[in-house]
């Protein structure tokens, strides 16, 4: 088995290590990742430049660019040959609810699937994490799973696992994205010289946080599970919406 493993948080990060470290016991593993921390990039992808790569002697690839900049790369053209699926990982922090709109590591594995590989987003729900083998070990077995039981063309698995021991966990439970309330307001400050700078606020607090979703597992100590999909549309309002279309038009 080849698996493709990238993330946001660099090509260093002890939670990226962790993982390749632990897939490399029964796969081959291709470390694709960013050069440094690229968290919140969303899957914006680097078009008015070229993209540099500098390969470490354990084999590691990192990119001046992306998340998405390391999944497509490696996928249309930098490796030799394709894997078998992407692991994006693990994240410092989690990625519940509306954080999947900006996390570059969700983004890593909606751009595996959206190049068409099954695709597993990983995240430890500590920004200091102490128990990434925890999260490491779910991945492990969800992957043991989907050997049996593949899931659909269309899904990307996006995980949080609370930090602690593997054995601590209550178990691992299939969830839907919840929603926070909006974000808090940016700080404004000075640099040195006085000029005015401004830090993004942090995320909003839960808002629908109730049983079924992901930030209600986590809470009671279950690794999350949550299948999402590249597809935006909004199905159930493409009726209603074609109802009073014609109206704008005389």
């Amino acid at each position: 088995m080849h698996i493709l493993v990238s993330n946001d948080d660099g090509c260093q990060a002890p939670g990226l290590i962790c993982l390749a470290n632990r897939l490399r016991e029964f796969a081959r593993v291709t470390v694709v990742a960013p050069d440094r921390n690229r968290s919140g990039a969303s899957n914006s992808l680097t078009l008015l430049r070229p993209l540099r790569v500098h390969q470490h002697a354990d084999g590691t690839r990192c990119v001046d660019g992306t998340p998405t900049d390391c999944v497509h790369l490696a996928l249309t053209g930098l490796l030799d040959e394709p894997p078998d699926m992407v692991v994006s990982g693990i994240n410092a922090g989690a990625n519940l609810g509306d954080d999947v709109l900006y996390s570059g590591t969700v983004a890593a594995a909606m751009e595996g699937r959206f190049l068409g590989f099954p695709s597993i987003a990983v995240s430890t729900t500590a920004v200091d994490p102490q128990h990434y083998a925890a999260a490491a070990e779910v991945v492990v077995r969800l992957i043991d799973t989907l050997r049996e039981v593949p899931f659909s063309d269309s899904t990307i698995l996006n995980v949080n696992v609370p930090d602690r021991p593997f054995e601590a966990l209550e178990g691992v439970v299939n969830t839907r994205l919840g929603n926070r309330h909006k974000a808090e307001p940016v700080i404004a400050d000075r640099d040195p010289k006085g000029r005015e700078i401004f830090w993004i606020g942090p995320t909003g607090p839960e808002l629908d946080a109730g049983p079924g979703t992901d930030f209600d597992a986590i809470s009671r100590g279950y690794a999350s599970v949550t299948p999402i999909q590249v597809d935006l549309t909004r199905h159930e309002a493409i009726e209603p919406l074609g109802r009073w279309l014609p109206t704008l038009h005389g």
